[in-house]
């Protein structure tokens, strides 16, 4: 399975903003409507090099500060037997 790796900005969001989304019922942050703006883009092939190269981009300093964030997207369905999949003994 392919993944696509992103290191990402983390948008701020006001205390009131946080307030009015928990109140609601409705999320803060949805990444399918708006999502957080990209820094990097890193293609890996399978699972292990993805995890290895988003450890990679995890030791950048604006992301050990907070200041922006490391995703592992899977690019295909997953396979079968892996966790969360519909072979997956545990679901």
């Amino acid at each position: 399975m392919r993944f696509l790796i992103v290191r990402t900005d983390i948008r701020a969001a006001a205390d009131v903003d946080i307030v009015a989304a928990w109140a609601g019922g409705s999320r803060l942050r949805d990444e399918t409507t708006t999502p957080e703006p990209r820094r990097q883009i890193v293609h890996a092939e399978d699972r292990d090099a993805a995890l290895l190269l988003a450890r990679a981009l995890a030791t950048v300093g604006a992301v050990k500060s907070g200041r922006q964030r490391v995703k592992v997207l899977p690019l295909d369905a997953p396979q079968p037997g892996w966790p969360g999949s519909p072979g997956d003994p545990g679901s």
